[in-house]
């Protein structure tokens, strides 16, 4: 998994929780998607947005972990159809990081339908099918090895029935098309974002609880499968925190994997090298360039990237495959808005 049903909190309600954050070059700007309420987490429960909860793209533009603009999703209950409305809001500064500052409303929707924004942009909020790919026992496997510092035992693992645990699973997308004509004035000359999405839910205290936080695919299956209060932690500090708060835990996690697998002259300094690489907890992007989440560099994340190799590598400092591709993915990605696979 890339973020689904990461940690305690997550799994309370899976409609607050993000299972995959992307982020790519559309037909007309670049494309922000989180995915929620996984069909993986059963028929007994709600499905949809949480009415209320707020889900938020949160993009930093001058590198210090802290946005600079927020595009704001809020829902309104299921009806009968279990179609919902919605509402997007733009905050942009000092605003931006505020939980309860009002923004600038752009748009109006219901689920299903495409909402056309001023300036060329676009939305659309649905349920489609799951991009994502994972082999359950390489996960579990990769799990494991960081939580205890050995290297990662795949001694009963057959790569030839190797199979996609999310095959034929469909989620809920939001999808925000943003034209360069917006994104390129708060990005700057050099055209770099850094992209993060939060999903919160309101407190009978009035105020907002943060319940999952997505960056970098990947984290949640490396470091807290077996750590569930590290998974809490890491949804509910803001990025320009992760450092301080989880650097030396992840860190040390690292270490004893590539101690284990003799890969490093110094496990530890390269342990410092990976985390120095994954915090901040966000997904860095260029405006206007295609996307590539690869072992050659991380330039947002397509739908059709593989990032659990890249990322279970790295970590690991050794090759680690699922022994699977796009091609278990039961229905494929278009080149056409909302570009996520139907839901069959």
């Amino acid at each position: 998994m890339s973020h689904h049903l990461d940690s305690p909190i997550a799994r309370q309600d899976p409609r607050l929780d993000i299972t995959d954050l992307y982020v790519f070059r559309g037909e007309r700007g670049t494309v922000f998607v989180t995915n929620h309420s996984h069909s993986l987490a059963g028929d007994d429960i709600p499905r949809g947005l949480h009415p209320e909860g707020t889900y938020e793209f949160k993009i930093d533009a001058n590198g210090d972990a802290v946005e600079d603009l927020t595009y704001r999703f809020t829902f309104g209950e299921r009806d009968g159809q279990g179609t919902q409305t919605y509402q997007v809001r733009r905050l942009a500064g000092p605003e931006a990081p505020e939980a309860f500052t009002a923004g600038t409303l752009i748009a109006q929707g219901r689920t299903g339908e495409t909402v056309e924004l001023d300036g060329g942009g676009r939305v659309w909020v649905g349920e489609a099918g799951d991009p994502f790919w994972i082999e359950p026992d390489v996960l579990h496997a990769v799990g494991r090895a960081f939580q205890e510092g050995t290297t990662i035992d795949l001694s009963g693992w057959n790569p030839e029935k190797a199979k996609n645990a999310f095959a034929g699973h469909t989620v809920y997308s939001i999808v925000l098309e943003i034209a360069d004509e917006e994104l390129l004035p708060v990005a700057g000359p050099d055209r770099a974002l850094g992209v993060w999405g939060l999903a919160s839910l309101a407190t009978d205290a009035g105020g907002r609880r943060p319940i999952n936080r997505a960056g970098l695919p990947m984290i949640h299956p490396l470091f807290t499968q077996l750590n569930e209060d590290l998974g809490d932690w890491l949804n509910t500090n803001r990025p320009a925190e992760d450092m301080e708060i989880h650097g030396e835990t992840v860190a040390d996690m690292v270490a004893g994997v590539v101690r284990a697998y003799g890969t490093a002259e110094n496990p530890e300094a390269y342990a410092r090298t990976v985390v120095g690489r994954i915090f901040p907890n966000v997904l860095p992007y260029t405006v206007g360039t295609p996307a590539s989440f690869g072992f050659a560099g991380w330039n947002g994340r397509s739908l059709t990237d593989n990032a659990p190799d890249v990322m279970f590598s790295f970590a690991g400092n050794t090759p680690v495959t699922l022994g699977i591709t796009k091609e278990s993915v039961t229905a494929k990605p278009t080149r056409n808005f909302p570009y996520l696979p139907p839901a069959l």
